[in-house]
């Protein structure tokens, strides 16, 4: 073969194959599609018997007769709850309750809840209603009608379940006259797990088991005649068909938890009692609550019986020997250990003795807290040698007190202070600081001489050879998330006489205290506002421009708000007539109300005549430098207010604004939340701009965000100020007796302008406010939405001037500021460098 294939050549090849290909292509059909199978789409296919059948332009209709339109099944919206504790299924940790009498109301019942109601999570009074009172200083009382008392703590436990089943994890069960140490038993309760079945107390056991002193943990005394009377009570229940559960020997009410020394119950055991109520109610024939409860928890959660341990923790009840006055004496129950581990103690004789054992156990458990605090110091100490990173430790001095704030940026750095024990220097460390030294206020002042006086003690044991000489220098800085820093330079020296000086320094912290959250009443967004914006008669051009203001903010957008115009006539000045300087005021607001009448927003204004000392002339440009409205009268605010709040009621939300702000919808909104009947008056620190076209120091912008080349918050400026009518009716009249007598007609205005013993320092409603001493808060907050110093503005675009030179009486506070300090000492370098002036 290898010689056959070798004499084969490659065109041997090709000749043999072109030979084959020529047979081939005699033998086979001339269609070659005769040989393979036609397959077509299933689609094509139909689509071809459809035009066969119906021709080329048939179309396809659906047929929908007797089909659903829609699905059968719609899709529902997931509801998903308001809290993430209903989803999760988060519940508080104890109920009480606590089955008292209509007679313990009032001395019992008062105090069990002033010495508990405060450390766990909820409480309630259970009592018998047949003559229910309505007097008494507690809330949290239920009454049932059904008077038998047998019956009484299946009523209790009904309305547990009905109520507060799914909200709470455990319930105790107590008489009035049981103590709770609540503190221990919440350390309790988060030791143990709420998945299995819990019946907790303390059991009864014979008399001749208890100590000689009549004291037992977890156990009351009981004589024999009770077990008798109780083991006849159990055997009559299993005639009735529901006992059987005699453990022998007359012994089967033995094991029952003792209502008298408080039974708790998870909340598992509570719903399984409240499945079966009805049975238990039959089986629960006796007078005792305690076995009531206890035959009706072992046939509805099986439990065998009462658990004195459970997962390892126990809850201890103290029994006090009240046939001795031992009880009363704390010092030997101290001694005691099952008085001090006990959770509940029992018989409490007197009202007096809740708030005694209060007060021991309270001191207890603070010098147990105390004694945590510094093993953990000590602790921390011991740890802190060296041996670990600090950086993984993270102890600091003080211990516990965080660290100083990074700053994220040079604007953030927070400044020190410095101080010699009477003034500081710098007080406000920014651009817009008014003064450069200032004496410490009192607080100031107490607080420095205190920190001092702490420096000088660490200083002594420190260094007792050394003695205090004076003060160096002193520095203060404020962190809001650590305290007040204070380092003190002091001058030490050594001997009977100061011949050297040494200067030592300490440092010394405030930390701030526990941070609370203070509770304050539910307000909404949806509070009708009523502004009152007064204007005297050169400031006519002025409240013009806020009317339209108002009607393009307010009016159009029904933002619930009612405007009330307060004319300041002169005393010579015509109100009626052609004459009259308020005529295109009244004129616009009678026709905004005839405009908007059907949206209920409407105009409406008020009449004030001033006493002739105020009637004089006053020109459009004399009081714009002044950062108040009414110029050197800040005191005409409390006239206004008094003579206008009677045309609106004591239940008004009463905004007192000016004609010369400019605000937005978030202001109004603001202010609705803000401003709380009864708890709290707003104060908003308006945004004052600069007149950059009258001054040329900076250019103006409308519509620009904050900044400090625009304007600045005027901190003295109190003519905004939001309030309720009733809260400032209260005010006015605390202060009417110290010499601010309350305005009834405009003949008062004078009065209140003269009158010799007003107070110092009352220059405003706000003033007024402070000064009173008002049960209600003061909100001061910058409101960037709330603007000033449009009336210069609008003043320079009506062709106006101010006055040259600045008006000498308007004092540095009471006037508005023309520019920055940084654009005025660039435009003074400007000035004199002329070089700068050439480029």
């Amino acid at each position: 073969m290898r010689k056959l294939s070798s004499s084969l050549s490659r065109n041997h090849y090709f000749v043999i194959g072109l030979a084959l290909g020529l047979v081939l292509s005699c033998c086979i059909p001339q269609d070659i599609r005769q040989l393979v199978q036609q397959e077509e789409c299933p689609q094509e296919v139909a689509e071809n018997l459809l035009i066969e059948r119906f021709g080329q332009d048939f179309e396809p209709h659906l047929n929908l007769i007797s089909k659903p339109l829609s699905a059968k099944k719609p899709v529902k919206n997931v509801l998903r709850p308001r809290y993430y504790s209903s989803e999760l299924g988060i519940r508080e940790k104890i109920f009480i309750g606590v089955m008292t009498s209509q007679e313990n109301i009032n001395s019992y019942a008062t105090a069990f809840n002033r010495t508990t109601a405060h450390l766990v999570n909820k409480m309630k009074f259970f009592i018998n209603a047949d003559s229910v009172k309505t007097n008494y200083e507690l809330k949290n009382i239920v009454g049932f009608t059904d008077t038998r008392e047998s019956r009484r703590p299946f009523h209790v436990i009904k309305y547990i379940a009905d109520n507060y089943l799914d909200d709470y994890d455990y319930f105790l069960l107590v008489t009035d006259n049981v103590y709770v140490d609540a503190r221990k038993l919440n350390a309790l309760l988060y030791h143990m797990s709420i998945t299995f079945d819990l019946y907790m107390g303390g059991t009864r056991i014979r008399a001749s088991s208890t100590n000689a002193g009549g004291v037992a943990p977890g156990a009351e005394n009981e004589s024999n005649a009770d077990d008798d009377h109780d083991d006849g009570g159990d055997a009559a229940a299993g005639d009735d068909g529901g006992g059987g559960d005699s453990d022998g020997g007359g012994l089967s009410d033995r094991n029952y938890c003792a209502l008298e020394a408080g039974i708790l119950f998870s909340s598992s055991v509570i719903r399984k009692m409240r499945n079966n109520l009805d049975r238990c109610v039959r089986i629960g024939s006796t007078n005792d609550h305690s076995v009531n409860i206890g035959r009706c928890v072992k046939y509805a959660s099986h439990v065998s019986g009462c658990q004195e341990t459970f997962q390892g923790m126990r809850q201890y009840s103290y029994a006090l020997n009240t046939k001795t006055r031992q009880y009363k004496d704390l010092s030997l129950l101290a001694k005691e250990p099952a008085f001090l581990n006990a959770t509940t103690v029992y018989p409490v004789q007197t009202p007096e003795d809740f708030y005694r054992l209060h007060a021991y156990y309270s001191k207890h458990h603070l010098e147990l807290v105390q004694q945590r605090g510094y093993e953990l110091e000590q602790k921390s100490y011991r740890i802190a040698n060296g041996s670990i990173s600090n950086k993984i430790l993270e102890i600091r001095w003080p211990l516990g007190v965080p660290p100083p704030s990074a700053p994220e940026t040079r604007h953030d750095m927070l400044t020190w202070q410095l101080l010699n024990g009477t003034h500081s220097f710098l007080p406000n460390a920014n651009a817009n600081a008014d003064h450069a030294v200032s004496p410490l206020s009192r607080i100031d002042a107490l607080d420095f001489e205190k920190v001092l006086e702490i420096a000088l003690q660490y200083a002594t044991q420190k260094h007792p050879k050394l003695h205090y000489h004076s003060l160096h220098s002193a520095y203060r800085k404020f962190d809001a998330t650590r305290g007040m820093d204070y380092q003190l330079h002091l001058n030490l020296y050594e001997g009977p006489t100061p011949k050297r000086l040494q200067l030592k320094s300490f440092e010394v912290v405030k930390p701030l205290g526990r941070v609370e959250v203070v509770p304050s009443p539910y307000v909404t967004e949806s509070t009708r506002i009523a502004l009152l914006v007064p204007s005297f008669e050169h400031q006519v051009p002025d409240a013009l421009d806020f009317v339209a203001q108002y009607e393009r903010i307010c009016m159009h957008n029904q933002s619930n708000t009612f405007l009330l115009l307060i004319f300041l006539y002169r005393l010579d000045s015509p109100s009626k007539g052609d004459d009259d300087p308020f005529k295109a005021l009244k004129k616009l607001a009678l026709e905004l109300s005839s405009k908007y009448k059907t949206d209920g927003s409407r105009i409406a204004w008020v009449s004030i005549r001033l006493p002739a000392d105020l009637s004089a002339p006053v020109a459009a440009d004399d009081w714009l430098l002044h950062a108040s409205m009414y110029g050197p009268r800040q005191l005409l605010s409390l006239a206004v207010a008094d003579l206008a709040l009677p045309k609106l009621g004591l239940e008004s939300l009463v905004l007192l604004a000016t004609p010369s702000m400019s605000f937005r919808t978030d202001f109004l909104n603001r202010v609705r939340i803000n401003t709380i009947q009864g708890f709290q008056v707003y104060a908003p620190i308006g945004f004052q701009l600069y007149p950059c076209n009258w001054a040329h120091f900076c250019k103006e912008c409308d519509n620009c965000d904050i900044s400090q080349s625009s304007g600045y918050f005027d901190r003295h400026n109190h003519d905004v100020i939001a309030f309720y009518s009733r809260d400032y009716v209260q005010a006015r009249k605390l202060m009417a007796p110290l010499g601010l007598p309350i305005m009834h007609t405009d003949l008062d205005i004078e009065q209140l302008l003269q009158s010799p013993q007003r107070p110092a320092g009352v220059e405003s409603i706000l003033d007024m406010f402070v000064a009173a001493q008002h049960t209600v808060h003061i909100l001061r907050a910058v409101e960037p939405h709330l603007r000033f110093g449009l009336d210069v503005r609008q003043h320079l675009a009506r062709g106006g001037e101010l006055p040259m030179p600045l008006p000498s009486r308007c004092g540095r506070e009471q006037c508005i500021h023309l520019a920055s300090r940084k654009q005025i000492g660039d435009a003074i370098i400007r000035y004199e460098d002329k070089s700068i002036l050439q480029k």
